[in-house]
């Protein structure tokens, strides 16, 4: 993403100042976004990343919370299953066609789509792995377990990650509760 972003800014730069077009590039941004995205997807969701409302959520008892927490997975889970759905049959629609990029380039569209097929894959796989876990920690009754591993990350949970992060880029030691 960063030799894509490197290559979008010289590309702007040589049509703005020279009238001269390197040609492609927008191309290759469009397959780089779409094989790049679902790992961010992926990422987000065993990150904890996603976002909710746990202002409202944090009041309700730890229950509530956690079949809140499990709903939110299992939801993520639902919307990977129909992002994949759709990869498999644009990717179908374009074997069938034999699709080529209205570009200069006129790639075959079934190499990078094929690419985006395999990431795409990862996003509704981690989210049934993840849904299965949750609902076993709901069905033995782990509130605490289930808001560990599938609740909101909390400021002070985030900060601690981000002072482990810098001492880790440091190469200084981290202190246990350095934020309390």
């Amino acid at each position: 993403m960063i030799s894509l972003s490197l290559a979008v800014t010289a590309e702007t730069l040589l049509r703005k100042l020279l009238s001269h077009s390197m040609g492609g590039i927008d191309e290759l941004g469009g397959y780089a976004i779409a094989i790049v995205a679902p790992l961010a997807f992926t990422v987000a969701l065993i990150g904890r990343s996603h976002i909710r409302i746990n202002q409202v959520t944090q009041h309700f008892p730890r229950p509530v919370q956690a079949v809140l927490d499990v709903a939110a997975v299992a939801s993520l889970m639902l919307l990977g299953l129909f992002f994949f759905w759709f990869t498999v049959q644009t990717v179908l629609e374009t074997k069938a066609y034999r699709s080529i990029a209205q570009t200069p380039w006129a790639t075959p569209l079934i190499w990078p789509q094929s690419i985006w097929l395999i990431t795409s894959a990862t996003f509704p796989i981690a989210g049934v792995i993840l849904t299965v876990r949750a609902v076993q920690l709901l069905l033995r009754g782990d509130w605490r377990g289930i808001g560990r591993e599938f609740g909101t990350i909390s400021p002070e949970e985030e900060l601690q990650a981000e002072l482990e992060d810098l001492k880790r880029r440091e190469g200084t030691p981290v202190l246990e509760g350095a934020t309390r």
